[in-house]
């Protein structure tokens, strides 16, 4: 017989071979548009901090007043030792971003994810996932126990059809769908994928982790970008990404948050967020309620830097996007890593992202409102000059 953990070291040889190997990468001093990666100063495209806020002097001066008044911890769940009135100013402060009646905050947005997919349906009912979803939404979905149905990116027809054939089979259905695709930049078609929900009796559940903050006239996300505001649907998102802090929420109808509180498990049996994060979420919301110049400035930088894009000569694969996020497809993962080592050795830190994470390899570049348009330039620049293209 086999020893019972020798397959450990056979796997991980087979992910070196594949090139899909992963190892941290070290971040020293505070966050920013350039950070020090090992002892070398980098331009930072590679972070989801999209109106700079993580290293904002008012959200440090938040956590630490909060540290101080509540302590490092909360203690326990919510529903025994661990709730405060700030975790419910925060909630109050994010429904009123979201335009929605209540929200609840969670401590990661995975959770958030795992939590509300879970208590919404069962065995019993159908889900329907876009291919392309974040794992928080797949892995949602699993632990259901719902059966699930994967629809093609972004494919209404298809959707359509899958929703005709099998809809009357079931006691619920649920719509999953990332708003702002983390990995492709590209959004989600929401206001069809609404009047498919309305049609079919469906409820729609959206991840708006790298929209809010950033879509929309006031930041509210994509559900305001497309229009759809008041529309009934379930809005989860981040405070980790522009909101510069750590943590999840779920947004909607008071019924539905009401709900959550007594059957989500990943809130009800969880240690309620930290005062420090909680107090930085909030000092962000307002922040993004009360500087639109931030999202203005970050608007201009994606823009900026497509245009530099467009006028090089090179034939970059450059996938579609609406959002902070572009993608420069490449060949094969080897490929993605050679072109990521490339860039950081001229003082770019941009990261290959490599399958099994998504379908073909690429280098992810994510904008900042922090950044210059030097440190545009000088990412452009280094592009032109890497050998990467020429495979």
């Amino acid at each position: 017989m086999p020893k019972p953990y020798d397959w450990l070291q056979q796997s991980l040889e087979t992910i070196h071979r594949a090139d899909w190997y992963r190892a941290v990468k070290t971040i020293h001093g505070l966050s920013g548009a350039t950070v020090i990666l090992d002892g070398q100063e980098v331009i930072n495209f590679a972070s989801n901090d999209y109106l700079g806020l993580a290293g904002d002097e008012r959200l440090i001066e938040a956590a630490v007043a909060a540290t101080k008044e509540f302590g490092t911890g909360s203690t326990g769940s919510r529903l025994l030792s661990g709730h405060r009135e700030l975790h419910r100013e925060l909630e109050q402060a994010i429904a009123n971003l979201k335009q929605a009646e209540d929200a609840l905050v969670f401590s990661s947005g995975y959770l958030a994810n795992l939590g509300a997919i879970a208590a919404l349906v069962g065995k019993r009912d159908l889900i329907l996932s876009d291919l392309y979803n974040h794992s928080s939404l797949k892995n949602g979905a699993i632990l259901s126990g719902a059966t699930v149905i994967e629809y093609p990116h972004c494919d209404v027809t298809q959707l359509h059809t899958f929703l005709g054939e099998h809809r009357k089979n079931y006691r619920r259905c649920l719509i999953l769908t990332d708003t702002v695709f983390s990995m492709d930049g590209d959004l989600c078609p929401l206001p069809q994928l609404l009047d498919l929900a309305d049609e079919f009796s469906c409820m729609l559940l959206v991840d708006e982790a790298h929209a809010t903050g950033v879509m929309g006239e006031t930041g509210a996300g994509c559900v305001e970008y497309f229009g759809c505001s008041g529309r009934e649907l379930i809005q989860i998102g981040t405070l980790s990404k522009a909101l510069g802090s750590l943590g999840g929420y779920v947004a909607g109808s008071a019924k539905l948050i009401d709900f959550l509180r007594n059957r989500a498990p990943s809130w009800i049996y969880t240690t309620g967020l930290s005062p420090a994060d909680t107090a930085a979420a909030l000092a962000a919301v307002n922040i993004v309620q009360q500087e639109p110049q931030r999202r203005t400035q970050l608007w201009n930088q994606i823009n900026y830097l497509k245009q530099l894009l467009q006028q090089q000569s090179l034939k970059l694969n450059l996938l579609p996007s609406e959002s902070p996020i572009l993608c420069l497809q490449l060949v094969s993962a080897t490929a993605a890593l050679q072109a990521g080592e490339q860039l950081k050795a001229s003082g770019i830190f941009a990261p290959a992202i490599r399958p099994p994470t998504v379908p073909t390899s690429r280098i992810r570049i994510s904008l900042m409102a922090t950044h210059q348009a030097t440190h545009i330039e000088k990412l452009v620049a280094v592009l032109q000059s890497l050998s990467i293209w020429e495979c």
